[in-house]
């Protein structure tokens, strides 16, 4: 009799093992930026695909702090930017490489797959594919001020009315704006501090012209609206949304050059659905679904063809702030390397501190 009951007690225990694995193997865990998976989008691709989509919204800091503290475990599928996955992945290893013949390369445009392939690959291996891309620089109210590169910021006249992200960005705007090239240091770390140091100074002298730091894109937004600023250093996207209430906001490229980033697709070290992840990145940048995303996210994508079936009124806003000699002069992030980011928070922790 005893040995009945536990052979029904271990059955009863593997088939909640089993129910579990297979829950597991139906859901994909996603860890992503605001906006990038719109709630339509979720729907259809659970229909279409049998995927549950458990969804985590977190930023570039959070995503790799995550990922350090469970060595890559959590999530099936991350969306940090495409500079901030080498580092990290070289000191932690908190990704694994991606299975390029699981993916539908020809949906992506050549030129952001090759590049960001290009600056994710380690030891031949790649670790990251494009998605969205967009800019940082200045988002201006015309009415009330006149900018057009970051210091500008710092004017007496605007005292107590910008405002910025307290972030490795802003230091590298700032280093741009002085006529130095800190991407060109990313191999010198000792320099790369220097002007980090520099830079922080320039930035803490700017401290009482700043209304607040800004953490999230309603705050920009909110300011401007409400008259408590009249300039920010900010994502493209947030311009253009103040620019479809009023006309007076117009996002502007910086004189000495906007900051082009590109969010990535990454796979978790111990992600544990990994056919879930690649069947996401396939549905995504079909044309049809990448436009459906790039509108709510107010950004463009690495689909081939997608701009095509982007909102009107946010291709001649992209048109405006980014004439030819613009788009030519955006700063590209590279790959960071390990060890970088360490001297950044020093400074921005030094800056945070000063009164």
């Amino acid at each position: 009799m005893k040995l009945r009951y536990s052979l029904l007690a271990a059955a009863v225990v593997a088939l909640g093992f089993s129910g579990l694995a297979q829950a597991q193997e139906k859901t994909l865990r996603l860890l992503t930026w605001a906006d990038y998976a719109p709630a339509d989008v979720v729907a259809q691709f659970e229909k279409e695909s049998g995927y549950k989509v458990e969804l985590t919204l977190s930023n570039n800091e959070e995503m790799i702090s995550k990922l350090r503290a469970t060595g890559g475990a959590g999530f099936d599928l991350v969306q940090p930017s495409q500079d901030r996955i080498n580092g990290p992945q070289t000191e932690f290893g908190i990704y694994k490489p991606m299975d390029l013949s699981k993916i539908k390369t020809n949906l992506f445009i050549p030129s952001m797959l090759d590049a960001t392939k290009k600056n994710t690959t380690i030891d031949g291996k790649v670790y990251g594919l494009p998605h969205i891309w967009g800019t940082d620089g200045l988002v201006v109210n015309t009415k009330l001020a006149k900018m057009n590169d970051y210091p500008d910021l710092c004017k007496p006249e605007f005292k107590g009315k910008t405002t910025l992200r307290l972030k490795r960005p802003a230091l590298l705007a700032f280093a741009f704006a002085s006529g130095k090239d800190p991407f060109a240091l990313y191999k010198n770390p000792k320099a790369y501090g220097d002007l980090m140091d520099e830079v922080g100074k320039t930035m803490i002298a700017c401290k009482s012209n700043l209304r607040f730091y800004w953490d999230n894109k309603d705050q920009v937004v909110n300011g401007f609206l409400s008259g408590e600023i009249v300039g920010a250093m900010a994502w493209d996207t947030g311009g253009w949304k103040l620019n479809t209430q009023q006309d007076e906001f117009r996002y502007i490229a910086p004189k000495s050059g906007a900051l082009g980033w590109i969010d990535a697709y990454a796979i978790p070290a111990k992600g544990k659905n990994d056919a879930a992840a690649y069947a996401w990145i396939n549905f995504n940048m079909r044309p049809e679904i990448a436009a459906k995303v790039g509108t709510a996210a107010g950004q463009f994508t690495a689909s081939k063809g997608a701009d095509k079936l982007m909102d009107a009124k946010l291709k001649a806003q992209f048109a405006a702030s980014f004439p030819e000699a613009a788009l030519k002069n955006v700063k590209w992030y590279p790959a960071v390397p390990a060890g970088l980011e360490e001297i950044e928070g020093r400074v921005l922790d030094r800056i945070k501190a000063a009164n």
